[in-house]
C-alpha cells in the first residue's frame, strides 16, 4: 500500500507520533478527527460532497486541517480525506 501526504507535514508528524501525540501543523491544535473514505468508485466520486456536506451540518466546529490519502492494492483503490478539528464542546488533550 501506499500512502500520500503533504511533505512539509512528514517531518512533523513523524516527530509528535514518536512522542504520542499528532501535530498536524504547529501552532494550530486540534482535539478531534473524522475520517471519510471509499473504494467503490460511485462512493469515491462523492466523497467531497460527503465531506462538505458535514462541515455545513457541523459549522459549529472549526476545522484546521484536511488531508487527502490514497493507497491501492492489485484490485481496489481507496480514497480518504481525514478532517482535523477543534470541537469547543471538547477540551484540548
Amino acid at each position: 500500500m501506499g500512502f500520500r501526504t503533504r511533505g512539509c507535514y512528514v517531518r512533523a508528524m513523524a516527530q509528535s507520533q514518536s512522542a504520542g501525540s499528532l501535530t498536524v501543523r504547529p501552532g494550530v491544535p486540534f482535539n478531534a478527527v473524522k475520517v471519510f473514505s471509499a473504494t467503490m468508485f460511485a462512493d469515491r466520486d462523492q466523497l467531497g460532497e460527503k465531506v462538505t456536506r458535514w462541515v455545513a451540518d457541523n459549522s459549529h466546529v472549526q476545522v484546521t486541517e484536511m488531508v487527502v490519502t490514497q493507497s491501492s492494492d492489485a484490485s481496489f483503490h481507496c480514497i480518504a480525506i481525514t478532517v482535523f478539528y477543534r470541537d469547543p464542546g471538547r477540551s484540548l488533550a
